[in-house]
């Protein structure tokens, strides 16, 4: 059974990576939480337009294997999940770091999420 989960959380990852490779801004999140939506606002405030999946609408495997990819077991503070350029930047705190010490803008810009 271990080798099941193992192999089904594998799976989702990569599915994961699929899915943010796509659009030049990808964010896993949850309606209920707050600081979802404080990034989706932060990125939308910048002119970005984030492709946006809720995990409210999935499995909670998929919030597991999102956390695996972060390298969290399974804090709900892991969230949102942001990918950029079809890589992943993190959740909230490397978001907010970027935009304080001024890399999220180039960052932005490299994916083609940003014009100006």
């Amino acid at each position: 059974m271990q080798y099941e989960t193992e192999s089904w959380n594998g799976y989702l990852q990569e599915e994961i990576e699929r899915m943010a490779s796509r659009n030049a801004v990808v964010i896993f999140s949850k309606n209920t939480c707050c600081m979802c939506h404080a990034i989706k606002r932060l990125l939308c405030g910048m002119g970005v337009n984030p492709t946006v999946y809720e995990l409210d609408d999935h499995n909670p495997t998929w919030q597991h294997a999102l956390f695996s990819l972060l390298g969290n077991s399974s804090s709900s503070s892991a969230l949102p999940v942001v990918f950029i350029g079809g890589k992943l930047v993190g959740s909230m705190d490397s978001i907010m770091a970027a935009h304080i010490n001024g890399t999220l803008v180039p960052l932005l810009k490299e994916a083609g999420a940003l014009w100006l």
